[in-house]
Order: C-alpha cells, then structure tokens, then sequence
C-alpha cells in the first residue's frame, strides 16, 4: 500500500539530481562553443578577449545557481510541500535565514558591480592589498588571484575594496645602459640610435617604438643612457 508513494519519495530526487547535472553540463557546453565563437574576433591577449571570458565564467555561475535553486524546489514537491505556500510562510525563519546569508548577498552584489564597471576581467594582472597576480577567476561570490610563485588567493569579493589594474593600459618598459666615460659620446648616441630602430621592427610586444632620451645619469663610472619603450601590460 506504501509503495505507490514510497518509490517516488526515495527515486525522484535521485532523478531530478542526476537531470539537473545534465542540464548544467548541456548548458556549459552550449556556453563554452557560443562564446568560443565570438572569442575568435579578438587577440587572445585583448581586453574583449578577457572580458568575453570573464562573461562566460560569470554566465556558468548564475546558471549554476538558477539550476540548484529549481533542484530544491523540485525535491520539496515530491515530498508533498507546498512550494507556494512554504515560501510564503517563511515568516521568521526567512528574515533569520536572510540575516545569516547578509554576507553572500553583498558578495553578489560586489561581484555584479565589479563586471558592470570592468574593474577588471580574467587574465587581467592586479594587485588587492598586498598580493599581485593575475585573475584566473571572478564568480559572484569570489575572485581568484594567482601570483608568480603560483600561489593563489580567494578573495570574498564584498572584501575587495580597492584594486590596482596593470592590464587597462600599456606599460612603459625603461632599459638603462651603462657607457665608459672614454667613449666618444657623439658615437655612442648614434649607434644607440641605430639600436633604438633595430629593436623597434625586432621585439613583439611593443605598442610603439624605442627612444633613446639620452644622458639619464653621471655615475662614478660611466654614463647611464636610458631607453625607453611603451608595451603591452606587463
């Protein structure tokens, strides 16, 4: 007699869980080959690239969300709740409960306002406090920060205050060398002169051309000229 109502109860949730993962799955797959596509427009290196892939992590994550949140109420109807009428009546258990979730609220809203103003995107390197690295993920909730010795930082994003970015602009590459005073100072310049335009057509990552700005410095010595160079970030 039990049956009948006993086998829905134990298997629908076990269904509904193993749907829900496929759903996300699917989803992630449809996601990564959408945004994939439009991502071949743009350099890898590009802010549109970033921002692009920041976009998906961020879509991955709210569906994420949306499909555990479906999951739930779904298992409470086969229990025999009413999801209506139990939200409704939440009452004090739902201003208790959104106290104790006031801290992942402003993690979501600090997350949303991080990628609505483009503070920074995947890949981006940036500096929060006193760590520096590159962003190799940014959720709704958190940011993960990656530094050189490939140590990784998570950051609640309703802590991130202030942040540096070195990726939103060019940087400026500045390259001293060091002359013995017996040179000739007019031939000196004009070799480096001739190296300032060999390196300009050689190096790949520059978003300008080399200058020699001349003398930087009378050491002990030598002369220290200095050359000077914009570049991509970092």
């Amino acid at each position: 007699m039990f049956e009948k109502y006993l086998v829905p109860q134990i298997y629908l949730p076990i269904i509904y869980i193993i749907l829900a993962t496929i759903i996300n799955i699917i989803i992630k797959k449809l996601i990564d080959k959408i945004i994939s596509k439009k991502q071949l427009e743009f350099e890898k290196s590009s802010y549109n690239y970033k921002k692009t892939e920041t976009f998906k992590v961020l879509l991955k994550s709210i569906t994420k969300y949306l499909i555990i949140i479906f999951l739930i109420l779904a298992i409470l109807t086969v229990y025999g709740i009413n999801v209506t009428s139990f939200l409704a009546g939440l009452g004090i258990v739902g201003i208790i409960v959104g106290l104790a979730l006031q801290d992942l609220a402003k993690d979501l809203i600090a997350g949303f306002t991080i990628i609505l103003e483009n503070q920074y995107a995947i890949g981006d390197t940036i500096s929060i406090g006193d760590f520096k690295g590159e962003v190799i993920y940014l959720g709704l909730k958190t940011t993960r920060i990656r530094n050189y010795e490939g140590q990784i930082k998570i950051i609640a994003n309703r802590n991130i205050s202030e942040v540096i970015n070195y990726s939103m602009a060019n940087s400026l590459a500045i390259v001293d060398i060091d002359i013995s005073y017996e040179e000739n100072n007019d031939k000196v310049e004009n070799v480096l002169k001739l190296l300032a335009e060999e390196l300009t057509k050689t190096l790949p990552k520059l978003k300008g051309k080399v200058e020699l700005l001349g003398i930087q410095e009378l050491a002990s010595s030598s002369v220290k000229y200095r050359f000077v160079a914009p570049t991509i970030s970092m």
